[in-house]
């Protein structure tokens, strides 16, 4: 069977006019597929040049390719399964930066060029004291953005009409202004001259930008079936849900320059993406993080499971129709169908998502999405919401670190997982109460950023429900939930 590329079909070539840092399955299968839609139906013309920035053979293949891959769009659409697929041909090429960093600097110099979209990894948007800029290619990826752009900078004499739009796609609040701040310190850092740190500010545009696609990436289970449905083999094939969200908080002009409205794309230029950024912390973030130590503790393995269980299911949905919404400021019809939404993606029959790949960092993802919710129902319904209060509690005993008599591999700072073993140790050897284990959890404001012991009868709750949970076990517990939550509305 032949490999996929060019040789297959005439596809356009079109001017160089994004650098993508980052040659992984998302912004394949997120950005590159949305240049792809700009082209076709907004005029957009222009293609993506991949930087790899690590270590990997991706740039090779997509070079053997031709820039080329499919991507298949699987999932539930207005309560339907639908599955389709295309072939992405808005990369031109790519750039191994530790083999061709001549390309990386000549790419600099292209009067075509306009826009930088990146994902790095959240660490990845950090400032490296030990980073140079004369080493091919400099440490980092925001040193590397400073050193394109300065030599751009040099290229055009500083000329402002050759500044960048600059989109970083991390998952960071403000990551466009973090971003622009690393830079302007390599700058420094580096002694560049002050005109270039002026033209820096003047001439490009850092935007802050929120994602949301799930892009699984490669189908191993599935791959061979589809290559002899395409009649091609393609190593860089990629799986995503259909849905997708790209909110760019960025000036007037960007939408003309990213005409996402005529492309009648699910993205938008906004003048502050915050409202967007809660409605997707809080609901799908939070769902996720609250589903976590329920459902992993009842006994499921993925997200799909947990929302099509009998018992777990409602659970879910509740939990967001009933507490998240009600404490939000949004309008609630709007949010309804962003929770449809939710839900049906949640439900992907095509996308196994496994719990225990929600489960790093879970009490501080629990701090910046579920946290807020449960103040903001406290205030304004003046009692606790029940399902939270739940999950808080099987969270806490998530980091029991035993899921019957299985060990649950925990992942977190070191301070949290001492923190705990050392609690549950003395609830184990009847040195505390298991009021006092929760007395002193919520009551640590390193972990929740506020003392959650102050929210009235909040211990008591989480005390209770623990009790349920190493007494009766998860299964039980919930059941004990659902009914006292359907006879009185309240927690137990």
């Amino acid at each position: 069977m032949k490999g996929l590329n060019r040789a297959f079909s005439d596809y356009p070539v079109y001017p160089e006019r994004v650098l993508q840092f980052g040659e992984g399955n998302f912004l394949r299968g997120f950005a590159d597929w949305q240049i792809q839609m700009l082209n076709e139906k907004a005029g957009f013309n222009g293609s993506a040049v991949v930087v790899q920035p690590r270590g990997s053979g991706k740039i090779e293949r997509l070079n053997q390719q031709d820039g080329l891959f499919t991507l298949y769009l699987q999932g539930i659409k207005n309560g339907q399964t639908t599955s389709a697929h295309v072939v992405v041909h808005s990369v031109s090429r790519g750039i191994d930066l530790a083999a061709d960093y001549g390309k990386f600097v000549r790419l600099a110099e292209k009067e075509e060029l306009r826009f930088i979209i990146s994902n790095a990894t959240e660490a990845g948007i950090a400032f490296e004291e030990d980073a140079r800029l004369e080493e091919r290619p400099q440490k980092g990826f925001p040193g590397r953005l400073t050193a394109f752009l300065y030599h751009r900078y040099q290229a055009f004499q500083g000329d402002v009409n050759k500044g960048c739009v600059i989109i970083p796609c991390e998952l960071i609040e403000d990551n466009g202004p973090k971003l622009q701040q690393i830079v302007l310190k390599y700058a420094m850092h580096w002694n560049l001259e002050e005109a270039f740190i002026d033209w820096l500010q003047s001439a490009n545009t850092f935007c802050s930008s929120l994602v949301d696609r799930i892009v699984p990436g490669f189908p191993k289970d599935t791959s061979e079936e589809k290559e002899d449905e395409l009649g091609y083999r393609d190593e860089l094939m990629v799986v995503s849900e259909p849905y997708y969200l790209w909110v760019i908080q960025g000036p007037e002009w960007l939408k003309q320059e990213l005409p996402f409205e005529e492309a009648g794309l699910n993205s938008f230029i906004v003048d502050d993406l915050a409202k967007y950024r809660e409605r997707k912390v809080r609901i799908l973030n939070g769902a996720h993080t609250a589903m976590l130590p329920v459902c992993y503790l009842y006994g499921l393995r993925t997200v799909g499971e947990s929302v099509s269980g009998e018992v777990t299911g409602p659970f879910i949905k509740d939990l967001i129709t009933e507490e998240i919404i009600l404490a939000m400021d949004d309008p609630q019809n709007e949010m309804k169908v962003y929770a449809e939404e939710v839900m049906e993606r949640f439900m992907n029959p095509y996308i196994h998502h496994f719990l225990r790949s929600l489960a790093m960092n879970a009490i501080s993802k629990f701090k910046a999405r579920n946290v807020p919710s449960v103040l903001d129902f406290v205030k304004r319904k003046g009692k606790l919401p029940s399902r939270h209060v739940f999950a808080l509690s099987a969270l806490l005993y998530f980091y029991k670190g035993k899921r019957e008599e299985q060990e649950i591999p925990l992942d977190d700072s070191p301070e949290v997982l001492e923190g705990f073993c050392s609690l549950w140790k003395r609830f184990d050897d009847k040195e505390i109460t298991i009021e006092e284990l929760a007395g002193e959890v919520l009551s640590n404001e390193l972990w929740w950023g506020t003392n959650l012991a102050e929210i009235p009868d909040l211990t008591a709750a989480v005390a209770s429900n623990l009790t349920a949970i190493e007494e009766q076990g998860m299964k039980a517990a919930l059941h004990g939930l659902n009914t006292a939550i359907s006879s009185k509305g309240v927690v137990r």
